[in-house]
C-alpha cells in the first residue's frame, strides 16, 4: 500500500474524496490514505477586518500541513491556489481540477436593503481571503460594479462564523456555500447572485504520477456513485457540520438542493482556462511575481497522472 496524507477536506470540496475513503475505494487503488486534521495549522476566528489580501497569509486555510511536511496533498479552489503555489517554499504545484465543482453564493440578511448585485456599491462583503469565495465575489460584483466601487473585507475562514457576522450586523454580507447557504436561506437571508466555480489538486513533490493516478481513479469511481444517487450522498454536508454546530443539525437532507451539488471526473486544467485565469489574478495585483501560469502547475505530473487513468 502507498501511503498518501491529505488535509481534511469539508464536503462542499471535498465530497467525492470522502465518499472514496468511506467506501474503500483508494484502498482497491493501494493507496493508505491518512487525513491530516488542518486545525493543527492554527485555523482560528479571525475577527479584524482588512481590505486586501496582501497582508493575510495565503496558507491560512489550505496548504500549511503541506507546507511544513505533514500533508502530501490538498484541495482548495482554484484562483486560491495559483497564489498558494506561487508562495510556496517546498515547490508544491497544482496537478489538476478536484471533482467537486462547488456552488456559493453572495449573500445579504433578511433586513438588508440589498437586492440585486448593482446595489452592493461600497458595501462591505466579508470573504475568507484566499479561499475561493473570495475569487467567486470579484468575479460576481465586476459583472454589475466597476471595481473602484466593489469592497471586499476579511472575514473568517468557516461559512459558519461569517454568517454570525453577517446576522450580528459585523458586515453587510458575506459569501456562503452549502449547507450554511440552505442554512442562511431558512433564517430568511437573500442569496444576490451566485455561481460554480472550481477547484485543484496541490501536491507535494513526494507524490508522484503513478500515485495520483491512483487517487483520481478512486475518485472517478466516488464521483460515478454519487451522480448514480445524489440524494443518498447528502447527508454528508449535514454530518460534517452538526458535530461542530448544532444549528446545522436541525436542517434535514430534504432542505438541501440536489441541483448545488456537482460533481465530475477529475481533469486537467486547460491551458487557455488557465491562462485566463493567470491574467485575471494578475490585473487584481495577485501573483506579482510569476512570469507565467506555467511555473505553477507540475504539467508533466499532470499530464501523466490524467493519461494514465484514462486507460484504466
Amino acid at each position: 500500500m502507498k501511503r498518501l496524507v491529505l488535509e481534511t477536506t469539508a464536503p462542499f470540496q471535498g465530497l467525492p474524496e470522502l465518499v472514496a475513503y468511506d467506501e474503500g475505494l483508494f484502498e482497491k487503488e493501494g493507496l493508505a490514505v491518512e487525513w491530516n486534521d488542518r486545525d493543527e495549522a492554527g485555523i482560528k476566528t479571525v475577527e479584524s477586518l482588512t481590505s486586501t489580501p496582501k497582508a493575510v497569509d495565503p496558507f491560512g486555510s489550505h496548504g500549511k500541513l503541506l507546507e511544513q511536511g505533514k500533508a502530501d496533498m490538498y484541495n482548495a479552489c482554484e484562483w486560491g491556489n495559483y497564489c498558494r503555489v506561487g508562495d510556496t517554499n517546498v515547490k508544491s504545484r497544482q496537478v489538476g481540477r478536484r471533482a467537486i465543482v462547488t456552488y456559493a453564493a453572495i449573500v445579504v440578511p433578511p433586513h438588508s436593503p440589498v437586492y440585486t448585485p448593482q446595489e452592493m456599491a461600497n458595501r462591505a462583503v466579508g470573504v475568507p481571503f484566499y479561499a475561493g469565495t473570495h475569487y467567486l465575489a470579484l468575479h460576481l460584483l465586476e459583472g454589475f460594479l466597476t471595481r473602484d466601487v466593489i469592497k471586499l473585507v476579511s472575514a473568517p475562514n468557516g461559512a459558519r462564523n461569517r454568517l454570525r457576522m453577517m446576522m450580528d450586523g459585523e458586515i453587510e454580507a458575506t459569501t456562503l456555500n452549502e449547507p450554511y447557504l440552505t442554512l442562511a436561506e431558512k433564517k430568511g437571508c437573500r442569496a444576490i447572485c451566485s455561481s460554480f466555480f472550481y477547484g485543484t489538486e496541490v501536491a507535494s513533490n513526494r507524490v508522484d504520477a503513478e500515485t495520483y493516478a491512483a487517487f483520481n481513479r478512486a475518485v472517478r469511481e466516488a464521483v460515478r456513485r454519487i451522480n448514480a444517487n445524489k440524494r443518498a450522498y447528502l447527508h454528508y454536508f449535514l454530518d460534517y457540520h452538526k458535530k461542530r454546530d448544532p444549528e446545522i443539525g436541525t436542517l434535514k437532507v430534504e432542505d438541501l438542493r440536489e441541483g448545488r451539488i456537482v460533481v465530475k471526473d477529475p481533469a486537467p486544467i486547460p491551458f487557455v482556462e488557465m491562462q485566463r485565469t493567470f491574467d485575471w489574478l494578475k490585473s487584481w495585483g495577485m501573483l506579482e511575481e510569476t512570469a507565467s501560469p506555467l511555473d505553477l502547475v507540475n504539467a508533466d505530473l499532470q499530464d501523466k497522472a490524467h493519461s494514465a487513468m484514462a486507460f484504466r
